[in-house]
Protein backbone atom coordinates (compact mmCIF):
# COMPACT_ATOMS: atom_id res chain seq x y z
CA UNK A 1 0.00 0.00 0.00
CA UNK A 2 1.57 3.48 -1.03
CA UNK A 3 -0.31 6.41 -0.11
CA UNK A 4 0.73 9.83 -2.11
CA UNK A 5 0.49 13.76 -0.99
CA UNK A 6 1.34 16.01 -3.54
CA UNK A 7 2.12 19.95 -2.67
CA UNK A 8 4.00 22.78 -4.65
CA UNK A 9 1.12 23.54 -7.37
CA UNK A 10 0.25 27.59 -7.43
CA UNK A 11 -0.14 30.61 -9.94
CA UNK A 12 2.67 31.33 -11.72
CA UNK A 13 3.17 34.08 -14.64
CA UNK A 14 4.60 32.66 -17.86
CA UNK A 15 8.13 31.65 -18.00
CA UNK A 16 8.16 30.91 -13.90
CA UNK A 17 9.05 27.95 -11.87
CA UNK A 18 7.37 25.81 -9.96
CA UNK A 19 8.25 22.61 -8.12
CA UNK A 20 6.20 19.73 -7.19
CA UNK A 21 7.05 17.16 -4.18
CA UNK A 22 5.27 14.17 -3.62
CA UNK A 23 5.53 12.64 -0.23
CA UNK A 24 4.80 8.83 -0.01
CA UNK A 25 4.06 6.69 2.59
CA UNK A 26 5.20 2.52 2.29
CA UNK A 27 7.96 0.72 2.91
CA UNK A 28 7.47 -0.63 -0.79
CA UNK A 29 8.08 3.12 -2.39
CA UNK A 30 11.68 2.88 -3.71
CA UNK A 31 10.78 -0.38 -5.50
CA UNK A 32 7.83 1.30 -7.98
CA UNK A 33 8.43 3.21 -10.81
CA UNK A 34 6.99 6.71 -10.42
CA UNK A 35 4.97 9.53 -12.73
CA UNK A 36 3.58 12.68 -12.90
CA UNK A 37 0.54 13.27 -14.59
CA UNK A 38 -1.64 15.86 -15.62
CA UNK A 39 -5.38 17.03 -16.67
CA UNK A 40 -6.41 20.33 -18.07
CA UNK A 41 -10.38 20.94 -17.83
CA UNK A 42 -11.77 18.95 -20.57
CA UNK A 43 -9.20 16.58 -21.42
CA UNK A 44 -7.69 13.72 -20.79
CA UNK A 45 -5.12 12.98 -17.64
CA UNK A 46 -1.77 12.96 -19.85
CA UNK A 47 1.56 11.27 -18.70
CA UNK A 48 3.90 14.23 -17.96
CA UNK A 49 6.89 12.28 -16.88
CA UNK A 50 8.14 9.00 -15.25
CA UNK A 51 11.30 7.75 -13.16
CA UNK A 52 12.57 4.23 -12.44
CA UNK A 53 13.15 3.12 -9.10
CA UNK A 54 16.91 3.72 -8.98
CA UNK A 55 15.79 7.22 -10.82
CA UNK A 56 18.05 6.34 -13.79
CA UNK A 57 15.98 5.80 -16.26
CA UNK A 58 13.44 8.84 -17.11
CA UNK A 59 11.10 9.55 -20.04
CA UNK A 60 9.26 12.92 -20.74
CA UNK A 61 6.35 14.07 -22.80
CA UNK A 62 7.18 15.90 -25.69
CA UNK A 63 5.23 18.91 -24.78
CA UNK A 64 7.68 19.03 -21.63
CA UNK A 65 10.76 18.27 -23.04
CA UNK A 66 13.56 20.30 -21.78
CA UNK A 67 11.23 22.42 -19.62
CA UNK A 68 10.54 19.83 -16.78
CA UNK A 69 12.52 17.67 -14.73
CA UNK A 70 11.54 14.62 -12.58
CA UNK A 71 13.50 13.30 -9.50
CA UNK A 72 13.19 11.19 -6.83
CA UNK A 73 14.77 10.92 -3.23
CA UNK A 74 13.80 7.16 -1.90
CA UNK A 75 15.73 7.81 1.25
CA UNK A 76 12.66 10.77 1.97
CA UNK A 77 10.29 9.07 -0.07
CA UNK A 78 9.51 11.72 -1.99
CA UNK A 79 9.53 12.27 -5.67
CA UNK A 80 9.37 15.87 -7.92
CA UNK A 81 8.90 17.83 -10.39
CA UNK A 82 10.96 20.75 -11.38
CA UNK A 83 8.80 22.86 -13.87
CA UNK A 84 10.45 25.49 -15.71
CA UNK A 85 9.67 28.20 -18.31
CA UNK A 86 6.06 27.56 -17.77
CA UNK A 87 3.67 28.07 -20.48
CA UNK A 88 -0.50 28.56 -19.84
CA UNK A 89 -0.81 25.39 -21.58
CA UNK A 90 0.86 23.77 -18.80
CA UNK A 91 -1.99 24.94 -16.64
CA UNK A 92 -3.90 21.55 -14.93
CA UNK A 93 -4.18 19.93 -12.17
CA UNK A 94 -1.15 17.55 -11.48
CA UNK A 95 -0.75 14.21 -9.98
CA UNK A 96 1.79 11.67 -8.74
CA UNK A 97 1.29 7.93 -9.21
CA UNK A 98 2.94 5.22 -8.02
CA UNK A 99 2.99 1.98 -10.85
CA UNK A 100 4.86 0.29 -13.33
CA UNK A 101 5.77 0.39 -16.85
CA UNK A 102 7.57 3.37 -18.57
CA UNK A 103 6.34 6.56 -20.00
CA UNK A 104 2.74 6.12 -21.87
CA UNK A 105 2.88 2.54 -21.29
CA UNK A 106 2.88 3.33 -17.03
CA UNK A 107 0.16 1.81 -15.57
CA UNK A 108 -0.73 3.27 -12.22
CA UNK A 109 -1.50 1.58 -9.03
CA UNK A 110 -1.67 3.94 -6.72
CA UNK A 111 -2.70 8.27 -7.25
CA UNK A 112 -2.44 11.43 -5.10
CA UNK A 113 -5.11 14.16 -4.61
CA UNK A 114 -3.68 15.76 -6.80
CA UNK A 115 -2.01 19.55 -6.80
CA UNK A 116 -3.18 22.69 -9.47
CA UNK A 117 -0.50 24.64 -11.32
CA UNK A 118 -2.25 27.90 -12.90
CA UNK A 119 0.32 29.74 -15.53
CA UNK A 120 -0.99 32.93 -16.43
CA UNK A 121 0.12 34.52 -19.43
Amino acid sequence: QVQLVESGGGLVQAGGSLRLSCAASGRTFSTYTLAWFRQAPGKERDVVATIAWSGSRTYYADSVKGRFTCSRDNAKNTLYLQMDNLEPEDTAVYYCAAGSGVGPSFLPGYWGQGTQVTVSS
